[in-house]
């Protein structure tokens, strides 16, 4: 484990990485799988999932036991700050690593947009099916 705040490049930082990629390196650094990580937080692995793809959040216990059984302080969690996963040892490029970071939020960031997008067109379809239905009964 690391802290951050020695000098060591920033890895982990909020500039760097989301809440998600922290868990998920803290994760893999305990040779936990998220099968493995869920059932010691007493939660489902696709709550797992959720948090280290940044759909979700912990609350607050949970983060608190999470930070314990992963050794790396909370704060570290939520902003990468403090102590944390090592740096990762790879030959990729800090600027390779930017860019592919940069179009992963760019994709997340249109995936929520349209998922928000479907959960309009559904509410409007509700409607339109309920009018409808009203309409057909007012006819009766």
């Amino acid at each position: 484990m690391n802290d951050t705040n020695s000098g060591d490049q920033d890895w982990f930082g909020p500039d760097t990485a989301t809440f998600g990629d922290r868990v998920a390196a803290a994760r893999e650094q305990s040779g936990m799988s998220q099968k493995e990580l869920a059932r010691r937080l007493g939660v489902r692995a696709g709550t797992i999932r959720g948090w280290e793809n940044d759909t979700s959040e912990p609350r607050a216990n949970r983060l608190s036991i999470m930070a314990g059984i992963l050794n790396v302080s909370m704060m570290w969690l939520i902003n990468g700050e403090g102590v944390g996963a090592d740096a990762p040892d790879d030959d990729t490029s800090t600027s390779d690593m930017r860019e592919i970071l940069t179009e992963i939020r760019e994709m997340r960031a249109d995936m929520i947009a349209r998922a928000e997008q479907m959960a309009r067109l559904e509410k409007r379809l509700r409607r339109v099916l309920a009018n409808s239905a009203s309409e057909a009964a007012a006819d009766v």
